[in-house]
Parts: structure tokens; sequence; C-alpha cells
């Protein structure tokens, strides 16, 4: 599991509208990070919703098997992605698999795919296609939010798959995230 390129939008200007419901001057309202915008961000039931407004562009690599699962979070966007459709007879099938794919298994996608190249059969791209395991990685770039984020991190951080840990680490990493969104998480002596 991989993430590139990573852009992160409006950060401040989200900061600024948290504050918007208890002002009569929104023009005098700031973009500074306070503890308020600390408190919305830790709440749930709707106070956490300027965390929509910070964007989150990023290039992911990970498995056929993540990417399934990724698929549930409405917010988190594809924007474009490596497609097995066009090209899965070029792509170098071992550099695409994680260390979880049987050697044997990558043997046969190959001997697969070699059939394919050759023949250019419907059927033996069909085989070829739906042979592709779970630990096939692509890599995809994405948008999506704070908030999405945030609902990702709470329900993968101590997921069974690895990859998902692994990207809630780099979500904790984001600006202001950890201590935003997850502080009650993360209190003095609890760093789950």
């Amino acid at each position: 599991m991989r993430v590139e390129n990573v852009k992160i939008h409006d950060l401040g200007e989200s900061f600024k509208a948290s504050k918007y419901p208890m002002t009569v001057e929104p023009e005098k309202c700031t973009n500074e990070y306070t503890s308020r915008i600390k408190s919305l961000g830790n709440s749930k039931g709707g106070h956490d919703q300027f965390l929509s407004g910070v964007l989150v562009s990023f290039d992911l690599t990970c498995s056929n098997k993540m990417w399934i699962e990724a698929e549930r979070y409405k917010y988190l966007v594809f924007v474009s992605s490596q497609s097995t459709m066009h090209r899965i007879s070029k792509l170098d099938i071992a550099g695409q698999c994680n260390e979880y794919v049987d050697e044997k298994i990558i043997e046969r996608v190959d001997e697969l795919k070699d059939i394919y190249n050759q023949t250019k059969d419907t059927e033996d791209y069909l085989r070829l296609l739906y042979n592709v395991p779970s630990g096939f990685e692509l890599t995809a770039r994405l948008t999506t939010n704070y908030r999405c984020l945030k609902n990702v991190w709470e329900q993968r951080h101590n997921h069974k798959l690895p990859e998902w840990r692994e990207f809630c680490k780099w979500i904790e990493k984001l600006p202001y995230f950890k201590e935003m969104c997850l502080s009650q998480y993360f209190k003095e002596g609890n760093n789950e």
C-alpha cells in the first residue's frame, strides 16, 4: 500500500467556516485553529460537518481486496485508475502483486497472459482477467475529505487487512487530523 502525490485544499477556509454557526459577523471569523474546532471535529451527529470542506486528493496503490472494500465509502471518489480491462495483458503480473500472492498463482496468471497475447481470443482474455488475484495492486487517484477519512479511520484502524491499518496511519499524519478528529482515541496514555 502506498499513498503519494497528496494535496490538501481548504483547511483554513473550513476552519473559518466552522465558526459561522456561532457568529453574527462572519467576515470577522478567522482561519485560526481553535479548541472549538477540535471539539467540533471530534464530535458525532453532524457537528463535524465542516470537515467535509477539507478536501484531500492523493494517489493510492493497493490490492484488489482493499479496492473492493474502499468502494463502500460514498465520498471516496475515484478520479481515474489503472485498468485491468485495458492493460491486463501488458502489465507485469509479478510486479503488480503484493507479497501475499503465491508464486504458483503468479506463474499461472503469467501463462494465461502469454496464451491471450498469442491468441487474442475473447475466452482466453476472460480466463486471464478472472484469474487476477486479490493481492494484485493497482493505482488510482482519489479525492475525498476529512469527514470521510474520519469515518474510514474509525472503521478500519484495527482491520485484519494490513493495508487498511497502514492507510489509517497515513490518515493520522494529515495536518491537524489526529488532534482534530481522533483525540478521543489518543488521550494521554492511550496510544491505540
